[in-house]
């Protein structure tokens, strides 16, 4: 057996170094799709309205002619089969100390209306169950199918997704979101603080 260690050992290394490329192929697959998600959803009327409203679970959604920028991250992972309503609440009811109902909106309890809707809520979220990435001034920190978050001024929270369609003034990589007037595809990476930068591949993507 000893004799024979050696090869497999190296047969050990060779399978491993097929399958990580293999794996890092699936990740970037899965954020192209993100991506392509999100470019798709500026194609639908939405007319933006915060307003509280019951909803099924799993997989409930408010009309899908409204919404808010959360909305626009929850439907573009929806479409590749991945419910953040189900995998926020799920955490949630698991760790609630850790979210910020208790301190920002003194709940006492989880919401499945709500919960997965709110910016604060996504940020703890992405931040324990996928990757947090750092957060610079630079152009090409920022990849698309990646999940930027921002604070518009006096603490108003903001989410998009980062898409493949680069800006010809800037040449850098624009955001899909909605502050208001629908989903838009702008070029507004840099425009307010950001806050947070994420990866998310869904609860059985690997993500840490």
């Amino acid at each position: 057996m000893r004799r024979f260690l050696p090869c497999l050992i190296a047969l050990a290394l060779a399978l491993r170094a097929f399958a990580l490329p293999q794996k890092q192929d699936d990740r970037q697959s899965f954020l192209e799709r993100v991506s392509a998600a999100a470019i798709n959803r500026t194609q639908l009327t939405v007319r933006y309205n915060p307003s509280y409203v019951k909803i099924p679970y799993p997989n409930g959604d408010v009309p899908a002619s409204t919404g808010v920028c959360t909305d626009e991250v929850i439907r573009s992972y929806r479409a590749l089969g991945i419910d953040l309503q189900k995998e926020v609440h799920e955490d949630m009811q698991r760790n609630f100390s850790a979210y910020a109902n208790q301190a920002r909106w003194r709940l006492s309890h989880t919401d499945t209306n709500i919960d997965h809707r709110r910016v604060p809520n996504l940020r703890v979220f992405f931040s324990r169950k996928g990757e947090s990435l750092a957060i610079t001034s630079r152009t090409e920190d920022y990849r698309p199918g990646e999940l930027v978050t921002w604070d518009l001024g006096g603490g108003v929270p903001h989410i998009g997704i980062v898409v493949d369609q680069k800006s010809r003034e800037t040449g850098r990589y624009m955001v899909e979101h909605n502050i208001g007037a629908g989903p838009k595809i702008e070029d507004v990476l840099f425009s307010w603080k950001i806050t947070g930068h994420y990866r998310y591949f869904g609860s059985g993507g690997d993500s840490r």
